[in-house]
């Protein structure tokens, strides 16, 4: 299936998705996310605030938080995202496309040591399809590879294979509610 029509049949099916459905998918997410030992050693912890149906953060920022990690969030500018330091969701406020974010100074994405991916779609080599934008690809592709990069998805939106283009950032970890795939196997 090409990008386009992949993107909008994954979008529909996440829109068909009932509040209890989102929360009950994100909590297993989470919880799983939680458990994992790249979580336990990450001290700087950057997250999104989820929009349209996406997996849920919140838990994740306040385990983080509650354990004394650094938490991130992304802030568009222009054509970029840059992240922002948070002491609390609650200082997040709606920025451009309605998407709350933090209005700190900025921090290098490369002084966190997980960047958890909302996207699309995502298959089980990371590769990612974002909302077209390209963002995320931007701002993150210089840290493929890093062990860095982690998608939340609900395990629908990931495909054994999707075409992926050179410019699109390939994810090192995918979490969803039933599985995590390590696709960089030299984290963990």
């Amino acid at each position: 299936m090409l990008k386009p029509a992949l993107r909008a049949a994954t979008l529909a099916r996440r829109r068909e998705l009932t509040a209890q459905q989102v929360g009950a998918h994100s909590l297993e997410l989470q919880r799983r996310f939680l458990a994992l030992p790249e979580f336990q050693r990450a001290a700087v912890l950057a997250l999104y605030a989820p929009i349209h149906h996406e997996v849920e953060t919140e838990g994740v920022a306040s385990e983080a938080l509650s354990a004394g990690k650094t938490l991130l969030y992304p802030a568009v500018e222009g054509d970029d995202i840059r992240f922002r330091r948070v002491a609390a969701v609650s200082e997040l406020v709606p920025g451009r496309f309605g998407i709350p974010e933090p209005t700190g100074a900025p921090c290098s994405p490369c002084d966190a040591d997980l960047i958890v991916v909302p996207g699309v779609a995502f298959d089980v080599f990371g590769r990612r399809i974002g909302y077209g934008k390209g963002y995320y690809d931007r701002s993150l592709h210089l840290l493929e590879g890093s062990g860095k990069l982690v998608a939340f998805c609900y395990d629908f939106q990931l495909f054994e294979a999707i075409v992926g283009e050179p410019h699109d950032v390939t994810m090192d970890l995918i979490v969803t509610e039933l599985r995590v795939v390590r696709v960089n196997k030299n984290i963990g």
